[in-house]
């Protein structure tokens, strides 16, 4: 019995990321590799969570990653942000990873997902509170 929950039909959130899977991006198995797939992910999260919290934002955690299938080489992936929680200095963002295949015409898949949270910082680089809004 598995506890995992049911894939999503459509991107969610806010498109903030879209980039080609090149070549140069490959495993020996000949596909995308997983720590682009994450790198790719996080640009699209510090995006969105620099525009939301008007402050530079680092990295803090990556919670719950979940690759679900492959990317191949001329994928058009497509990243997804929203937010799960806002703290003091700190925000979670969900980010889903979309593919269009090349070879078809196709429907998007969806292929990762994770919880990204990013800390905001002042101009000395220490974490500082989120405007609210």
């Amino acid at each position: 019995m598995t506890t995992d929950k049911p894939q999503p039909l459509a991107p969610t959130g806010e498109l903030s990321l879209r980039v080609l899977a090149m070549p140069a991006d490959t495993n020996p198995a000949g596909y995308i590799f997983g720590g682009w797939a994450v790198g790719q992910m996080d640009m699209a999260g510090a995006l969105h969570a620099g525009g939301l919290t008007g402050r530079r934002v680092v990295t803090v955690a990556i919670d719950a990653m979940k690759f679900h299938k492959p990317v191949h080489v001329g994928d058009e992936v497509s990243c997804y942000t929203s937010v799960v929680r806002t703290g003091r200095t700190s925000i979670a963002l969900l980010i889903q990873m979309w593919v269009r295949r090349r070879s078809i015409l196709s429907e998007p898949v969806h292929v990762t997902e994770g919880i990204f949270t990013y800390v905001a910082l002042d101009d000395k680089g220490q974490p500082t509170q989120i405007p609210r809004p």
